[in-house]
């Protein structure tokens, strides 16, 4: 989810280097549905490694007619100087159609990202697919609310990620009745629509997702269980 020689001055060449929002760890479940079925579970946890090291995991399975789909994610990263600097990430997704894998590891002496063990990218601050969201917690906290990421998606491509508040609204979700900031992922020219959620009283997790295509409605992620500190 490399050695840390080069370190020193690291803020020069992360110009978007994270802030990290409390990292206190934590274990979210959530129930996966599509048009009102239910189709699996999710699961995003955050751990602890000892001394500066981190570990931000996702999972999930679903099941919907005849198509089937598992992800998982990991994420490691360091906490330097309040700064959240990733050294390796992993993706995978079986199921349905083809397999996917990718695996990143940020190099920070070489400034360079290596994509599954071959081909080499220049690192010049981006980010893996999920490390975002801990900045999201803490700008959203802060009052603010547009947000951009360059990250490395789950091809290995360079991506920049764009969001924005568009409200606050009460949730009734299967964890209980949250206030929430609702925001949306800005999508130019595309058919694709994302919605996600946080709560305030949740240290500013995320409680729901919310993803349409065409109008219709293809995954509702939405919070059962929250705790903090798990053992």
């Amino acid at each position: 989810m490399r050695p840390i020689s080069a370190l020193i001055g690291l803020g020069l060449l992360f110009s978007q280097s994270l802030l990290a929002y409390d990292l206190l760890p934590f274990d979210a479940q959530y129930k996966a549905s599509r048009s009102g079925i239910n189709v699996g579970y999710a699961r995003q946890t955050l751990t602890h490694l000892g001394r500066n090291q981190y570990k931000l995991e996702y999972h999930s399975e679903a099941s919907f007619l005849f198509l089937s789909d598992v992800r998982t994610e990991q994420s490691l990263f360091r906490l330097q100087e309040q700064h959240i600097i990733p050294y390796k990430y992993r993706f995978a997704r079986t199921g349905t159609g083809k397999d996917k894998g990718l695996s990143l590891q940020f190099d920070s002496t070489n400034k360079q990202i290596k994509v599954n063990d071959k081909e080499t990218l220049p690192w010049q601050g981006e980010i893996d697919n999920q490390l975002y969201q801990l900045d999201v917690r803490k700008r959203l906290a802060e009052g603010e609310n547009n947000f951009v990421y360059d990250t490395v998606n789950d091809r290995g491509e360079l991506r920049q990620q764009k969001f924005r508040v568009i409200g606050r609204e009460t949730l009734l979700l299967p964890y209980g009745e949250l206030d929430c900031i609702k925001i949306e992922k800005v999508r130019e020219g595309s058919s694709r629509e994302t919605f996600v959620w946080f709560a305030p009283s949740l240290d500013y997790q995320m409680v729901r997702l919310q993803q349409f295509k065409d109008g219709d409605e293809q995954a509702d992620i939405q919070l059962t269980h929250f705790s903090r500190n798990p053992s």
